[in-house]
């Protein structure tokens, strides 16, 4: 379902240009053949911006897409989503804790509580209304919390040093991934076996109800989540706008959400 179709929770009203206030249930952007991808950015930062890595706005549009920016904060979901045909939760900061019943850690980082809020109500409402989802690292984590899972608040403490899931200080580095074959990540990415990008020190503990795990590292992390019943969406714990430049397995995971938006299968997407 594109976005610009999703049902609202409730009535809700845009100003038109005439003055008169139009419900948004009623108001119909016109039909484009450009999607329009909306990405979730970084919390506020030190100089007062909402930062966002620039790879993630350059493999929406090789996929033929218009990304626009959805900064923390935002409460109004409804009118938020009604602008959008799919939608990329981005990588960033940590979750905190507290959403999921975890303990703090010295090693948890950039928690922001604006950003925190909005991100589990707007996966509450993408997962209610069926549109197009691409989740990313931070965004993978933010599904699993947001439909009851868990997280392990830091990875080298539960499984060692035995593969790297990111370099010291904080810089990504592949390691290979292992998929299902019958997942649709594994039709999209047309291999079950990738090393991607990786970028991360924590990951899914306990699996929410519904998600299904579809990719693992060889140490046994959770690298990717589908869930049951959902029209389309994907959740990686890698990071593939970091090489999807120049690795077609990994530019295809944008492309297969732009063409998720007309309704083309996974396994029919021009590559």
């Amino acid at each position: 379902m594109s976005p610009r179709r999703c049902v609202l929770a409730a009535p809700t009203y845009i100003a038109l240009g005439t003055g008169r206030l139009c419900p948004v249930s009623e108001f119909h952007i016109p039909n484009s053949m450009t999607p329009i991808i909306g990405i979730t950015t970084y919390g506020r930062d030190k100089e007062d911006q909402y930062p966002l890595p620039v790879q993630y706005v350059e493999s929406v549009r090789r996929a033929g897409a218009v990304p626009l920016l959805i900064p923390p904060g935002e409460t109004r979901i409804d009118v938020l989503l009604a602008q959008f045909d799919a939608i990329v939760l981005a990588g960033g900061g940590d979750i905190d804790p507290a959403l999921y019943g975890g303990q703090q850690h010295e090693a948890v980082y950039m928690v922001d509580g604006e950003r925190d809020r909005m991100e589990v109500e707007l996966a509450k409402r993408l997962i209610d209304c069926g549109m197009p989802t691409l989740a990313i690292c931070r965004g993978m984590q933010l599904v699993n919390v947001a439909l009851g899972g868990t997280l392990h608040e830091h990875l080298p403490d539960v499984f060692g040093g035995q593969i790297k899931h990111r370099l010291p200080p904080r810089e990504p580095v592949p390691h290979p991934v292992s998929v299902q074959p019958d997942s649709r990540i594994a039709k999209i990415m047309q291999t079950t076996e990738c090393s991607p990008q990786s970028w991360h020190h924590q990951a899914i503990r306990e699996v929410a109800p519904g998600l299904e795990v579809v990719a693992t590292a060889a140490d046994g992390v959770i690298e990717a989540i589908e869930l049951s019943g959902h029209p389309w969406l994907v959740a990686v714990q890698w990071h593939p706008e970091l090489s999807a430049a120049e690795d077609p397995e990994q530019q295809r995971i944008f492309d297969a959400l732009v063409n998720a938006v007309g309704g083309v299968s996974d396994g029919d997407q021009n590559v």
